[in-house]
């Protein structure tokens, strides 16, 4: 067999990884390499995500809660897919799909670790951004990785893909409430590696009920 027929056959199985519930991707994804654009970052904080009210992860916070339509569609699978969007119609943010095909999750990239690409990811940001905030928060680190609305709906484990995914061995990280949700907003569904500098801070959304009032 080939090497790039071999390269493709493990990068599916690698996909097939993240078939599962958006907490246990989420987890998998943590340690996670992430290349795009001529920077490679090691993904260090993640939000899981899940579905409509109908689906076996309803999730009030997520976009796919209303059920299928608009630019949802991509969290509906198949595994392995980049789902992006507009945050307050500015920052670009991005999700990796999880569960299979028809069935909604995905899970928020919230903060990397930029390990190679460092002047591009400067270039990206600006010259006074330390290299360990390149990547803390949705929107920089999309920003410092080049990523954009128009790579919506790609395969991050084609080895042709401007974003690719590699997945690691699998990571114990720490758990709590996800950030700025104002819905179920106790969940702990954020996942991120203790000791990591590069890990954006917690704030709750103004909007939500107070800690303990929520799911």
């Amino acid at each position: 067999m080939g090497l790039s027929r071999l390269a493709g056959r493990i990068a599916r199985v690698s996909a097939a990884l993240l078939s599962v519930d958006p907490v246990t991707a989420a987890r998998r994804l943590l340690g996670a390499e992430l290349t795009s654009r001529g920077v490679s970052a090691t993904i260090v904080e993640v939000e899981a995500y899940g579905g409509p009210v109908d689906g076996p992860w309803p999730d009030a916070a997520s976009h796919s809660f209303r059920g299928f339509g608009g630019r949802n569609w991509v969290m509906f699978g198949p595994a392995g897919r980049l789902y992006t969007y507009l945050s307050h119609g500015i920052h670009v943010c991005a999700n990796v799909v999880c569960e299979t095909e028809g069935v909604a999750g995905a899970v928020l990239l919230r903060a990397a670790a930029v390990e190679a690409g460092i002047d591009a990811a400067q270039a990206r940001r600006s010259d006074s951004t330390r290299q360990v905030a390149l990547a803390r928060g949705p929107g920089n680190l999309c920003s410092a990785l080049g990523i954009t609305m128009d790579d919506n709906g790609i395969d991050l484990f084609d080895a042709d893909s401007p974003v690719r995914l590699t997945l690691g061995e699998a990571r114990v990280g720490v758990d709590g409430p996800r950030v700025g949700v104002s819905k179920a907003a106790d969940r702990p569904w954020r996942f991120w590696l203790a000791g990591r500098a590069e890990v954006s801070p917690y704030r709750r959304s103004p909007r939500a009920p107070a800690p303990g009032e929520s799911d």
